[in-house]
């Protein structure tokens, strides 16, 4: 009977990380590990693998696996293994704050003489009891960030399930008294320490290039006669000639198009359509929020592409920063004054945010309002020919008549196809940096 209870829990123990491992490698998106230290007060190894599947939604699967005490004679004991699969919804952005969720639980458990919190399962005191378990679960938790890659969620929910077990008299010997099945509850707890794992780069995705060998031909003279053409020497271009006269400035501007010269600074108007300009990163927002989320729409990747930039500027000699013009963009919809509050909110959180990664001097910033993103609108709205949106944006100055129009215009079809469609560009930090030689 030994034999052949270990022989389930290890094959158990193999569905656990095969499952976790196809978790882990099927959707390219943001993966997590984690660990439950309310679990691990209970002495049971633990560890959840998750990914997000949207801008709202993510799913994982936790393992846990207690197989101690290994003696059988050992009256006490806990020994069980735990698959939890379960999905989250996240109110603002995946991995952001709060977050709802469901959650199945598979157990198999050899338990006795444990006395579990609250008065729970007061009959395993007295007998042992050997069984499996499913359940289904409901739970709300919080995340907050600790650091970079590193967040702790707090977990609280409970659930019910169904089990079905035999019971031993003792906790160390065999005498069967019987089996039976129950429907039952119980709560669930976690305290979750996360780190957010990196996305590799596309570098790295592909690989390194093969090394390629050249195998030499050789000829023999006696046989062959190689033909051998005078090429005629092309004259080597005079130093003036070669373009050495680009600045050091200029070349870091052509490598990156993030950059823009010093002269230029001034000229940017927050009135124009942004979202086609050139080299400029944009940092995206969830609707009627302003906090920086890494993980909501490749966030991640642009911050820290300006945070290495502009470490890369300050420790170059040559070159030096003039500004870094950070603009905040809204959404059309709804009222003016709380759009424009909204966009300097956005635009003011992300230069704290990069503050916290680089030492940048606070007047080296220029943070503006870019307000409600009509401009954007109307471009998008010209590309997709949406010829009557765009006399209305044309013709109708204020921006609560502008709206009210663009709501009527066909039943509402139109509008509704603008927030769904347009919602990424509307809900925008633009960013650029302007750089001169360093005299």
């Amino acid at each position: 009977m030994q034999k052949s209870m270990q022989n389930r829990i290890c094959t158990r123990v193999v569905l656990v990380l095969m499952l976790m491992l196809i978790s882990q490698k099927t959707v390219a998106q943001q993966s997590t590990i984690s660990n439950n230290l309310l679990y691990d007060a209970t002495l049971t190894p633990n560890l959840r693998l998750g990914i997000s599947l949207s801008p709202h939604w993510s799913m994982g699967v936790t393992g846990g696996y207690r197989p101690w005490p290994s003696s059988e004679d050992t009256s006490r004991k806990w020994k069980h293994l735990l698959v939890s699969p379960d999905v989250r919804y996240w109110t603002d952005s995946v991995f952001h704050r709060q977050f709802f969720g469901m959650n199945l639980i598979y157990s198999h458990y050899n338990v006795a003489d444990v006395k579990f919190p609250f008065g729970l399962y007061r009959s395993v005191r007295d007998e042992r009891r050997q069984g499996d378990l499913a359940a289904l679960g409901l739970f709300y938790g919080y995340s907050w960030t600790l650091a970079r890659n590193l967040r702790l969620e707090a977990i609280i929910g409970a659930a019910v399930g169904y089990t079905w077990f035999s019971s031993y008299k003792c906790g160390h010997c065999g005498m069967k008294v019987g089996d039976d099945q129950k429907v039952f509850a119980m709560p669930q707890a976690a305290l979750n320490v996360v780190y957010n794992i990196p996305k590799r780069s596309r570098r790295s995705e592909y690989g390194t290039p093969a090394e390629v060998h050249v195998l030499p031909i050789t000829y023999e003279s006696d046989s062959v006669e190689v033909y051998q053409p005078e090429l005629e020497q092309m004259p080597e271009p005079e130093p003036q000639q070669m373009l050495a006269e680009t600045s050091h400035v200029e070349q870091l501007i052509n490598q990156n198009p993030l950059l823009a010269p010093a002269s230029e600074y001034g000229t940017f108007d927050v009135d124009k359509a942004v979202r086609k300009t050139d080299g400029a990163l944009f940092v995206y927002y969830p609707v009627g929020k302003y906090g920086i989320n890494r993980y909501y729409h490749g966030n991640g990747e642009v911050i820290d592409r300006i945070v290495s930039t502009i470490k890369e500027l300050q420790a170059d000699p040559e070159c030096q920063i003039e500004k870094i013009l950070i603009v905040g963009y809204a959404s059309v919809d709804g009222g003016q004054w709380g759009n424009e509050r909204l966009a300097l909110n956005r635009a003011n959180t992300l230069k704290k945010y990069l503050r916290r990664y680089v030492d940048v001097d606070d007047t080296l910033f220029d943070v503006r309002c870019g307000g409600e993103a009509w401009a954007d609108l109307r471009d998008y709205l010209s590309d997709a020919e949406m010829h009557q949106a765009v006399e209305i944006i044309d013709k109708f100055k204020d921006p609560a008549t502008r709206e009210q129009r663009l709501r009527s215009l066909n039943g509402g079809r139109i509008w509704k196809k603008i927030m769904s469609t347009f919602r990424d560009h509307r809900n925008a930090g633009l960013i650029r940096i302007y750089l001169r030689d360093k005299k």
